[in-house]
């Protein structure tokens, strides 16, 4: 399998406790976590230095290992590290893991097997594996959008920021809506000479805690009890009451009810927008040196822009044949997981959901560590299952690239439960 984060760890578990010996997961860093090993080397994608989870400790834990109870309602990367290596020392992963691989190409050969190309300590050598586990994520490639003109100034993707102190006294353009640019402007506008944020159209910002617990945590319990439609309007009129006009924060009211797409959640931005620490902006229209101008006709002057415009979802050691789908529609798999014409193939973790990725990770490994130990099958249908899937999956979400693979947490955690249901004793 490829990758050693979250989502590679539970697949080598799964897998381990199916009985499974021969397992090597490749991983190019220096550690596991993925992502979530933070380092300073700009080259290398991984959270910045003050990230936290933004789901919430006990929506967070493997079911099987709870994370330790006096962490925080919203660990740390720190604590997520230390958190994860505790994990793979429990479950004994460590020797499956070889770190400072790099994976540079996989081939099915003509006995149906994977020729897995990799490079390690300066060697290449070329390995069979029966399957093939793709756990790389979908934060590898960063996506910048293009605009006329051209910016004079000095501008990073949001994945090679790791702290604010570069941008001390400079005027900061944040152009994107997400977790990682709402986090990334409140804390660039400490240090700022000018703060700003841009924006497409309006986003909802949800606070992390709600009524006092943890806002996943409150969201569960009401949809439990509350059809989708209902909660969302509950939300609006909730947000209404508490945050008041969107306007008052300099910022475009949102098209859409809440949860039709991906919820930003952060409790700061809304306060450094109140206090003028940070300002928002529209979106970008085009660059013309340092001044940067704007969809409703403003403009401004920039000695910086951080672009967290978020990633494209890219597989290159795979054979281009085999991934031929558009990366900005719905990935052709079932489950998000199975490759309809190669058995043998599985992506975990190729997902977004409203939640944590790697609980649901957890799910789709034990799937295939039962279709691989045979006690298991593979849907005689899948096609047909894939195109419904594709066709409705996304109906309650906005039809974005940003949304190509997001799912509801609940609705897909149901749908890995009822397929592991189908396994023989």
């Amino acid at each position: 399998m490829i990758g050693a984060g979250p989502c590679g760890l539970t697949a080598v578990k799964n897998l381990r406790q199916a009985g499974f010996s021969d397992v090597v997961c490749y991983e190019e860093s220096g550690g596991i976590g993925g992502n979530w090993a933070f380092t300073d080397d700009p080259g290398r994608i991984s959270v910045y230095e003050s990230a936290r989870l933004i789901s919430s400790r006990r929506m967070s834990s493997f079911d099987d290992f709870p994370m330790p109870s006096d962490y925080p309602d919203f660990p740390s990367h720190r604590q997520l590290l230390a958190y994860f290596c505790d994990y793979a020392r429990a479950f004994q992963l460590e020797s499956h893991i070889r770190l400072g691989s790099h994976v540079e190409h996989c081939a099915l050969t003509g006995d149906g097997k994977w020729a897995v190309r990799v490079t390690a300590n300066g060697e290449t050598r070329v390995e069979p594996f029966d399957y093939l586990l793709v756990c790389s994520g979908h934060h590898r490639e960063p996506f910048v959008p293009t605009y006329p003109g051209t910016f004079a100034g000095r501008m990073v993707h949001s994945s090679a920021y790791k702290r604010p102190d570069p941008f001390r006294g400079a005027r900061v353009l944040v152009v994107g809506a997400g977790n990682s640019a709402a986090d990334i402007a409140v804390e660039v506008a400490q240090v700022a000479s000018y703060a700003a944020v841009s924006m497409r159209e309006g986003t909802y910002f949800m606070p992390r805690h709600m009524f006092g617990q943890p806002i996943d945590i409150v969201y569960t319990f009401l949809l439990s009890k509350l059809p989708l439609p209902l909660l969302q309007s509950m939300l609006k009129l909730w947000m209404r009451f508490t945050i008041g006009n969107w306007a008052d924060y300099g910022l475009q009211a949102p098209a859409n009810l809440p949860l039709e797409k991906h919820p930003t959640v952060n409790s700061s931005v809304l306060d450094a927008l109140r206090h003028g620490r940070l300002v928002a902006r529209h979106g970008v229209e085009s660059y013309d040196g340092q001044t940067v101008h704007f969809t409703d006709q403003t403009r401004e002057e920039f000695d910086a822009i951080i672009m967290a415009t978020g990633f494209r979802t890219s597989f290159p050691f795979l054979p281009p044949q085999i991934t031929d789908w558009n990366m900005a529609k719905a990935p052709p798999l079932y489950l998000k997981m199975m490759h309809p014409t190669v058995p043998s193939l599985f992506f975990i973790g190729l997902l977004q959901p409203i939640g944590c990725i790697w609980r649901l990770a957890d799910y789709q490994a034990r799937i295939v560590a039962l279709q691989i130990s045979g006690r298991l099958n593979r849907p005689p249908d899948l096609e047909v299952r894939i195109r419904r899937e594709v066709a409705h999956g996304r109906r309650r979400f906005d039809p974005s690239p940003r949304h190509a693979i997001e799912v509801d947490y609940h609705a897909y955690r149901r749908e890995l439960i009822g397929e592991l249901a189908a396994a023989t004793a």
